[in-house]
């Protein structure tokens, strides 16, 4: 079975790398991106499909909202699982990012546990 593709979009280079590294060790392919844009572009020149997105909020050109409202826009990635980890914390934020088309909403700072937990549940 081809290992899954996990694309992890994050403004800061530190969190990215940690949780690229954290996938890569579960077991994923993962690429990353420094923010929505990037990501977007990132996506639609691989010549094969990601099959999990896992994103930041804030961040510059294109914040998290927009880039998961562009990608669920498009017809391939409409039912996409959507990770969101952030470390905006309030019910406001949460519910802002499942209007975009999150699935799950999880507070930074991550356990790396919980993260690839959550990653197997929604890959199922």
């Amino acid at each position: 079975m081809a290992k899954k593709r996990i694309i992890v979009v994050d403004d800061s280079e530190m969190i990215r790398n940690f949780h690229c590294y954290i996938l890569k060790t579960a077991g994923f392919q993962v690429m990353s991106a420094v923010d929505g844009a990037d990501a977007l572009e990132k996506i639609y020149s691989s010549e094969e499909p990601i099959d999990m997105v896992v994103t930041d909020i804030n961040m510059p050109n294109m914040d998290g909202y927009t880039f998961i409202e562009r990608l669920r826009e498009d017809e391939q990635y409409e039912e996409i699982p959507i990770i969101i980890i952030s470390t905006e914390d309030e019910l406001k934020d949460m519910e802002r990012g499942y209007e975009a088309g999150a699935n799950i909403y999880i507070v930074k700072p991550t356990e790396p546990e919980v993260m690839v937990e959550n990653v197997r549940m929604l890959m199922e």
